[in-house]
């Protein structure tokens, strides 16, 4: 899976008809109402604002609109280039300004989805992990231990304070966070306290 961390944007003609094409990056559906409303705002006088988003990395949440334009021409294309590119917590938006020239629907499939994968391909993609958070509190003794686990299982460190103890707030991939829970119970014995924080993913 992967997403984008800024908003892109591109813009092509198809026989007088112009497309502009927005890739932004939301984690739920009122991040997209908002950039969507913003591009409405600026957009105010297009003719159509069409778009697709997939929002979680885990049970995705997926929605199109062809905005006026004829059923499944418009939003469905955009919103299947976000699954082609494995896309996730992002927006697509292709604006439309009508240039006099029907497209038929054929050619407006092609258009908004060829809008929406140029915009992707220029943009920046950052590959995400699945993963669980941990927050850990140990004393210093433990140190080395805990560094090994950071090798082992390729921990990503987000947050540490180094006061009386240590607390860490560290990252496993999905797939490694029951072993990596079943190593810290073995080592409850030495003072090692640990929770579960939530799921999320992180960028590699």
């Amino acid at each position: 899976m992967k997403t984008v961390k800024k908003i892109y944007s591109t813009n092509f003609k198809d026989k007088g008809s112009k497309f502009f094409g927005y890739l932004f990056p939301c984690t739920n559906e009122d991040e997209f109402d908002n950039e969507l409303q913003k591009l409405k705002k600026e957009f105010w006088d297009a003719s159509h604002h069409c778009y697709g988003y997939r929002i979680g990395a885990k049970n995705t949440i997926e929605f199109s609109s062809d905005d006026g334009e004829p059923s499944g021409t418009a939003g469905l294309p955009i919103l299947n280039q976000l699954r082609s590119f494995g896309l996730v917590d992002v927006g697509a938006v292709v604006i439309r300004y009508f240039g006099g020239t029907k497209l038929g629907k054929p050619g407006l499939i092609n258009a908004y989805g060829y809008s929406a994968e140029q915009t992707i391909r220029q943009a920046g993609l950052k590959e995400i992990i699945p993963c669980v958070w941990f927050e850990l509190t140990y004393n210093y003794p433990e140190q080395n231990l805990i560094e090994k686990l950071k090798l082992d299982f390729e921990l990503k460190e987000a947050k540490s304070d180094y006061t009386e103890k240590v607390t860490l707030e560290v990252a496993v991939a999905s797939e490694k966070a029951e072993p990596f829970e079943q190593q810290l119970q073995k080592h409850e014995y030495l003072g090692i306290v640990f929770e579960k924080i939530n799921s999320g993913y992180y960028f590699k």
